[in-house]
């Protein structure tokens, strides 16, 4: 595996990054979803063969692939399995030439000051190393701002490039997510606090400390451009945040510089019942919808 190599493609390669990390608490919506009801298994280890049936799935498709594919986002469970006998992050770069990223956070806290900051990490030094050995080449970890709250937003901003950094000494690239809530009464006024916190803090780390960040699509088009014009950033993606596909990709088509790293909005229309032709077909069109809003 080369670091450089991966680095080269994160950076320039035209595309978008797949999110297939739906983690314990949201893994039943996304089956339901998918067309697999809760009766249809039982217990967590059999939930997550499911959710695994689905990504290899869509991974091994001849429709994902590079030509549109930067990366994708596993949750560490997905990690530790094998898609066609290797593990999930080495199939997807050694296969697919497709970067690996793991999500590493442990979920929400309960909300506090208009925010929901993440929940402690004790293993995470153990969990980034053995992500270094499995080909992964970045992170990915989620907070949420709901309301326009000073000191919250701070907290999330500083909690973010808190374990950001620990997450560069080990050797790996941050994909800091700090989320403004879509529905939330002060959207724009949140995302402005966002911004000024953010770049505040770029500007405060050192040349060799590149990290990348994962957003909202904002209200104000082009809001997050001097994070994207920043050295130390090396990629901003869009989250869909609850947008359908066909709004997420209207909204993300006017961000220049923005890429997206959809999860439900990837996965919208797909189907355990689909025939493999159908359901290619249908993952053809909507990665295709997805990479054309991400390179306009």
């Amino acid at each position: 595996m080369s670091f450089d190599q991966q680095l080269e493609i994160v950076k320039n390669r035209e595309g978008f990054i797949a999110a297939l990390d739906q983690s314990g608490g949201s893994t039943p919506k996304a089956l339901r979803l998918y067309g697999i009801g809760e009766s249809e298994y039982s217990g967590e280890d059999q939930m997550y063969d499911r959710i695994h049936e689905m990504r290899s799935r869509i991974v091994t498709s001849p429709q994902f692939g590079s030509s549109r594919i930067l990366g994708a986002i596993l949750f560490e469970q997905t990690m530790r399995r094998q898609i066609e006998g290797l593990g999930s992050a080495q199939y997807l770069w050694e296969r697919k030439q497709v970067v690996p990223f793991l999500k590493v956070d442990k979920g929400l806290a309960e909300e506090s000051n208009g925010v929901q900051l993440m929940k402690p990490m004790p293993d995470l030094d153990a969990l980034l190393e053995e992500a270094g050995k499995n080909s992964v080449f970045g992170t990915k970890m989620r907070s949420v701002i709901k309301v326009s709250n000073p000191e919250g937003v701070k907290s999330v901003v500083d909690q973010q490039f808190e374990i950001g950094k620990r997450i560069i000494a080990a050797g790996l690239v941050p994909i800091l997510e700090p989320e403004v809530d879509i529905n939330s009464s002060t959207k724009a006024e949140a995302e402005q606090m966002l911004l000024d916190l953010l770049m505040e803090n770029i500007k405060g780390l050192d040349s060799s400390q590149k990290i990348m960040l994962k957003l909202s699509l904002p209200d104000q088009n082009n809001h997050y451009a001097p994070c994207i014009e920043h050295p130390n950033v090396i990629r901003v993606v869009a989250l869909s945040g609850g947008y359908s596909r066909e709004e997420a990709n209207a909204r993300l088509s006017r961000n220049q510089g923005m890429t997206a790293s959809f999860s439900r909005a990837l996965t919208e229309g797909l189907s355990a019942g689909q025939s493999d032709s159908e359901f290619n077909q249908k993952l053809d069109s909507t990665i295709d919808s997805i990479f054309q809003a991400s390179i306009t």
